[in-house]
């Protein structure tokens, strides 16, 4: 039986039903190199899996220790969760992480399913899991109330958030609460909340400073995010909540200790940045100037990235030209103290960071997770596993790539489902991008537009941070997406 489709349907919205359809269709062109299914053998290992570890939980239990977690409301596949406490010279953070690798043997069927997959992937209507939902929403998750394994970052911070010290172990642990972004930041809006969530915000803006003063930096750009609503998807700007930053510090800190704990010990997987190039340094400071925006000498281009609000046309316009400034992202391998890389650091953090707090949900943390908590104890990886690292940045490189490309292009089919609405009418655009004719392309410019939530190139040529009208007409014969053309200034 088909659900109805919606017949009214809110403005720049799809029917959910016409969405599905055609993400089976992108998907179904894709399915050699997406799997959508798990084999029968993989969801009878994971059935497997999840009834041996019920029945042999870790020696440590720490279950009397209140930890929440903190996620979108949707959830249901929770690698996190949290307890913080104020000491007298600081605060003590216990991060506890799924232990996926008590479910996901080395070298198993599972294994190697996940590693076919590399990470969950995300697309407006769905969600395609790396482990059969039986584990990552189940059995693996840190639901509230659910006896779960897991790997139990002990970090006491000093008064200003530094780290000082460091234990790790694998322990059984009771999640008490399935707290949620937005109710979490209405309550601590008006004053209360959960005492925890209170104490987040408060360690969030000590760990925040600190970044600054590494020189660190992040773009605080919205996002495109699509939202079901009764039988509709429509997309909407969304930014971070400020608790959602604050929790993001605690994801930071645990993987810039993951980092620490594996070049200390001689092997593991860092994720890696190269600094800026000089040369993109000096275009985005031509660019600063052309628009008005003042860029001291002395002044970190991560301060600077902080000062900018997104929703003034020209900064929005220099937020998006900032992403020159982070590129050749990559994960590096080592499993002997001469093959640590030559620079450890990613450069946008301006500190030596792994991926270590989502292996529900990226193959990689699973493998760096072992390592850290051998090198924890005080003792060498296991020689199957050292042997296995090399194999996972290639790996994570082509599928976190397959993935983007999968989850653009099902954007775009929102968007020029969202912009059908529009035609016939102006809207109002930012321009973020712009691109000088050459000598087989006319000249264009990236725009953005407040509603519908649409980020798309347009020919024609206007000034960086510009606020334009377009001109929105019918689809090209074999296009889904509405022509857009410039009108005039707004």
């Amino acid at each position: 039986m088909h659900r109805p489709i919606a017949l009214d349907l809110p403005r720049g919205s799809v029917a959910a039903e016409t969405l599905s359809s055609a993400i089976d269709e992108l998907l179904d062109t894709a399915r050699d190199e997406v799997p959508t299914q798990f084999p029968p053998e993989v969801l009878a290992a994971a059935e497997d899996a999840a009834r041996r570890v019920r029945a042999s939980a870790p020696a440590t239990d720490l279950r009397d220790i209140p930890f929440v977690t903190l996620d979108p409301a949707s959830s249901t596949d929770l690698d996190q969760a949290m307890h913080l406490h104020r000491e007298q010279d600081g605060f003590r953070v216990r991060y506890a992480i799924a232990d996926v690798p008590l479910f996901v043997e080395l070298d198993g069927v599972l294994d190697a399913e996940a590693r076919r997959r590399g990470a969950t992937l995300y697309l407006p209507d769905r969600r395609i899991p790396l482990h059969p939902p039986v584990l990552s929403e189940g059995a693996a998750s840190l639901l509230p109330g659910q006896d779960a394994p897991a790997f139990v970052w002990d970090m006491h911070l000093d008064a200003r958030g530094e780290l000082i010290s460091l234990d790790l172990v694998r322990a059984l642990v009771r999640s008490r609460e399935k707290l949620d972004y937005e109710g979490v930041q209405r309550d601590l809006d008006a004053g209360s909340g959960h005492p925890q969530m209170q104490l987040l915000q408060e360690i969030g803006a000590l760990r925040a400073a600190r970044e600054a003063e590494r020189g660190g930096a992040s773009l605080s750009v919205p996002e495109q995010e699509a939202r079901l609503d009764g039988g509709a998807v429509r997309l909407d700007w969304r930014r971070p909540q400020p608790v959602e930053d604050a929790n993001a510090q605690l994801s930071l800190l645990t993987g810039m200790a993951a980092a620490d704990l594996m070049l200390e010990g001689g092997s593991g997987i860092l994720r890696i940045m190269p600094p800026a190039q000089p040369a993109a340094i000096e275009r985005f400071r031509r660019q600063c100037t052309a628009l008005g925006v003042t860029w001291p000498e002395d002044m970190p281009y991560g301060r600077l990235l902080r000062s900018l609000d997104w929703r003034e046309g020209r900064h929005l316009a220099l937020l998006n030209q900032a992403a020159s400034l982070f590129r050749g992202a990559s994960y590096a391998a080592f499993t002997r103290p001469e093959e640590r890389p030559e620079d450890p650091r990613q450069a946008a953090i301006a500190a030596p960071y792994a991926h270590a707090t989502a292996p529900l949900r990226r193959l990689v943390d699973r493998f760096v997770l072992l390592v850290c908590h051998a090198h924890a104890q005080g003792r060498a990886p296991e020689p199957e596993l050292l042997a296995a690292l090399a194999q996972i940045p290639p790996i994570m490189q082509e599928t976190v790539a397959r993935a983007g490309s999968l989850e653009r292009s099902a954007i775009d089919l929102l968007e020029a489902e969202a912009l059908r609405a529009f035609v016939g009418e102006q809207l109002p655009a930012t321009v973020i991008e712009v691109r000088e004719a050459g000598e087989n392309a006319p000249a264009r410019v990236e725009v953005q537009l407040a509603e519908p939530p649409v980020t798309a190139w347009v020919p024609g040529s206007a000034p960086l941070g510009e606020e334009i009208l377009l001109l929105v007409g019918e689809s090209a014969p074999g296009s889904r997406m509405p022509r857009l053309e410039m009108a005039h200034s707004a």
